[in-house]
């Protein structure tokens, strides 16, 4: 099945130079020069996933995910910057990006990490066909097909890997998951010193979901090993 992909990055080489490389595993790609066009061609399109670069004329790659998060169709979004401090991949990662590549990059990663939100996105979906829409758990639920997070009847807002974190372990609880593992099967991929990302997001969903972050009732640490999600 052909994709469609929409590039945007204000590099005219290295936008066709990814057009050219995505064709090789299927995948159409439309590219748009700067944050304003990009908000154009989403509204109008659709899209399987975007390649978006944060430093952008008009309107930045930070400010076009977040409202692209606004939209009520998920779509997987990979970004790309030439900064590789600790704090722009969290922000980048905080306001709903899916992964994060820094440049410069190799074509192969690049590739590998598209067809990695592929198949993560494949599996949301063969779980939103499954007769179960909700997971309940003490006083949270949590909506698959709106992918919607309610705990005491207040609505939490989650980032796109928050909420696939939380309903990966809400599937399985009382399974003790390692870091490595939910890497390869939240993420989509296992890379070398990646295990703190898997901590961050970790501590960022606690904070948001438990009354008491330091003593959490939900997502469990295991020490030695990962985590598990409460069977209670």
């Amino acid at each position: 099945m052909k994709r469609n992909i929409l590039i945007i990055e204000d590099n005219a080489d290295l936008a066709s130079l990814i057009q050219l490389h995505l064709a090789d595993i299927n995948c159409a790609a439309d590219i748009a020069r700067d944050g304003g066009e990009g908000m154009q061609k989403f509204r109008c399109g659709q899209y399987d996933l975007i390649i978006l670069d944060i430093m952008l004329p008009v309107m930045d790659g930070i400010t076009l995910c977040r409202k692209f998060r606004e939209d009520q169709h998920y779509t997987p979004i990979i970004m790309l910057t030439s900064k590789s401090s600790e704090i722009d991949r969290v922000v980048g990662l905080e306001v709903g990006a899916d992964d994060y590549i820094t440049k410069p990059f190799s074509i192969p990663e690049l590739l590998a990490r598209v067809k990695a939100r592929f198949r993560a996105a494949e599996a949301l979906s063969r779980s939103s066909l499954q007769p179960q829409q909700q997971l309940v758990a003490g006083e949270m639920v949590i909506d698959l097909q709106k992918r919607q997070v309610v705990i005491n009847h207040e609505q939490v807002t989650l980032t796109a890997r928050e909420f696939d974190l939380l309903a990966h372990f809400a599937k399985q609880p009382g399974r003790v998951f390692t870091r490595t593992q939910l890497l390869d099967q939240v993420w989509g991929y296992q890379f070398e010193g990646y295990e703190h990302t898997v901590n961050t997001h970790i501590n960022r969903l606690r904070l948001k979901i438990e009354k008491t972050p330091a003593k959490p009732t939900y997502i469990l640490t295991v020490w030695g090993v990962g985590y598990k999600f409460s069977e209670q």
